[in-house]
């Protein structure tokens, strides 16, 4: 999300750098910048102790080096990470990138590559230089820094010119506090980025919520990103994060920020309920002093006073409630129906209503068509039911596949949206990761990573080709997508049913591993509609509505065609589905393969592993 103009023009930027020295750690403290002049991103940290490189050196050509293998290592891995080393003792180079959490991969790539360029050009022939930019982070070195991921040496600080009102200052940085300090938490429990965005409501009337983001390098232990991220805020939060409406800490292994608008991509992955309600506010002060005697009526008129004093306020508050309750009723209705089409079913999102982190993933459509040769037949590596399916080569060499919509297929373009916004908040190593999109002139194109072993039917349904899938790889396969499945139903952010899992949409790479695709067909619930659920339906026709009733094993179809069985997959029990994908002729003869044909080819297979776990799963 955009961060809003007024922000920007109202941001105090100063930073600290501790840097190396023989006898301590320094800090140093640049000047403020006048906020009419604030400093935009990227901000750097040239390293000025180290000494400087010579143009065209073995050192600079060792920082080209690294700058390539970590723009294609950092943007491929799950993490978004990459760190190395290149040269050879006085002239090695060592350098790490990290992108934020909620950025995708070709932003990523981008990021990284325009880093090294922009460093060499701020910090210009330093051998040492951090450059902090929101998508990622770059620092690279003429020593070893990465054995140490508790390093956090050159931080960089920003926070709001903008103050909250006094009356809420100790509340709001309190529960600024509170957020950061769980957001934190569930950055340093992320297994795989170590990145967590938080949400918490705070002041309806103008501070409707506060926002937050950590993150540390996934290298990193939980307990030193905890370590990490919880003492850099409370280092700095008591002196310039007191009563601002944002702030936030850059550092090469932690980083945070909160904000009161939301300035990340996606919905927040934590939410915590806001601070308990203030106090309702005193009633006014009444005169309570008994009427002085010989006052006749006065008792009465006092005693009326107090009860108008106190049946007043209460009969404001209640009218006032009762008229928030309506007011958000009729929001909710109207919402609701504007979200509806004429057919009164929920209404596909346009390119212009999907997810604002979009944006970061769109490619030109000049660069997919030199990739895939104006979508030549010769690169054309399948049909799908919306269209085709090319490969691509993009300018850097990265191989990719373009799905591109049948021009003239309106449903083809629902299931394209759909799929857009599922498959860009969904990070597994066995899904099919989407690297970016195109919605340019009339083209509606996906563009995916390339699977070089393509999907899984085209090797099981081929007499030949299935000789390459011994059991065991059988085995790895069922397995993998059993934990696509488990991931999509039970750990995603979504709840999701995929409704067309069939060996088409198992694709394969280069060492087999298994990648669902696909997901336009897919069912979205949210994780509040989780309770009574219960089970996450799978079947190969996705237009069929209603629930899908379990069937016996002998209506499982023999015709090699993707496994028909319409079973319904409950929590934890994944393998069924993913075996189910992964079968051939033999799945009506389920209840006979422990004495089979089946058993008698795994029990021949002559590696002498243990065949228990192909029975049982299969």
């Amino acid at each position: 999300m955009a961060v809003p103009t007024t922000t920007l023009s109202h941001r105090r930027i100063s930073s600290y750098s501790l840097v190396a020295s023989t006898a301590a750690l320094l800090l140093v403290f640049h000047h403020h910048v006048p906020s009419t002049t604030a400093q935009p991103l990227p901000w750097q940290l040239c390293n000025d102790t180290s000494g400087n490189f010579t143009d065209k050196s073995a050192y600079q050509a060792n920082i080209n080096q690294l700058a390539t293998a970590l723009t294609n290592n950092a943007s491929s891995s799950p993490s978004l990470f990459a760190a190395g080393a290149a040269g050879s003792a006085p002239d090695v180079a060592y350098a790490l990138a990290l992108c934020r959490g909620d950025t995708n991969a070709s932003s990523c790539a981008r990021c990284v590559a325009a880093s090294f360029k922009t460093a060499q050009q701020l910090c210009a022939f330093k051998r040492g230089a951090t450059l902090y930019d929101d998508p990622c982070i770059l620092r690279y070195a003429d020593w070893d820094f990465l054995t140490n991921t508790t390093d956090n040496r050159g931080l960089y600080i920003a926070w709001s010119y903008d103050n909250v009102s006094a009356a809420v200052a100790p509340a709001f940085d309190a529960a600024s506090a509170r957020l950061v300090n769980a957001t934190s938490d569930y950055a340093a429990t992320d297994p795989v980025r170590r990145f967590g965005t938080g949400e918490e409501p705070f002041d309806d009337a103008k501070y409707p919520k506060i926002y937050s983001l950590a993150q540390c390098t996934p290298d990193m232990t939980v307990a030193d990103c905890r370590a990490c991220l919880g003492g850099v805020y409370r280092r700095f939060a008591p002196t310039y994060f007191g009563g601002k409406h944002g702030g936030r800490v850059f550092g090469v292994r932690c980083s945070l920020r909160f904000e009161t608008y939301h300035f990340f991509s996606g919905n927040p992955l934590l939410q915590i309920p806001g601070p308990p309600g203030a106090p309702p506010p005193a009633a006014p002060a009444v005169n309570m002093t008994p009427p002085a005697t010989g006052q006749g009526g006065g008792g009465h008129k006092n005693r009326t006073r107090l009860v108008l004093a106190i049946a007043l306020p209460l009969a404001a508050a209640t009218a006032i409630l009762a008229l928030a309750v309506a007011c958000l009723y009729y929001r909710s209705r109207r919402r609701t129906t504007a979200q509806r089409d004429s057919s009164g079913k929920p209404c596909s999102p346009s390119p212009d209503d999907i997810d604002k982190s979009i944006d970061s993933l769109l490619f030109d459509l000049p660069a997919l068509r030199a990739a895939t040769n104006n979508f030549a037949e010769s690169n054309k590596l399948g049909e799908g039911g919306f269209g085709a399916v090319y490969k691509g080569i993009l300018s850097e060499g990265q191989q990719v596949a373009v799905k591109r919509l049948s021009l003239g297929s309106t449903q083809g373009l629902t299931e394209l949206k759909t799929e857009l916004v599922l498959v860009a908040r969904l990070q597994h190593k066995n899904l099919v990761r989407l690297i970016g999109v195109c919605l340019e002139e009339d083209e509606k194109l996906l563009v995916y990573e390339y699977m070089p072993n393509r999907s899984l039917d085209t090797i099981l349904f081929d007499s030949q080709k299935s000789k390459e899938l011994d059991w065991w790889k059988r085995l790895e396969i069922v397995s993998g997508v059993a934990r696509g499945l488990q991931y999509l139903h039970e750990e995603s952010q979504l709840k999701i049913v995929h409704r067309d899992l069939k060996p088409s949409n198992v694709l394969l790479d280069s060492a087999y591993t298994p990648k669902i695709s696909d997901f336009g067909l897919a069912k979205l619930f949210h994780m509040d509609q989780s309770q009574g659920m219960g089970a996450l339906e799978l079947r190969n026709n996705p237009r069929a509505a209603g629930p899908i009733p379990d069937e016996p094993p002998s209506s499982s179809r023999p015709d090699g065609e993707a496994c028909q069985h319409r079973a319904t997959m409950r929590s934890g029990q994944p393998c069924r589905q993913a075996a189910d994908v992964v079968c051939k002729r033999y799945a009506q003869q389920r209840h006979h393969l422990t004495t089979g044909p089946v058993k008698a080819n795994i029990l021949h297979s002559g590696d002498g592993r243990p065949f228990a776990p192909l029975l049982r799963c299969v």
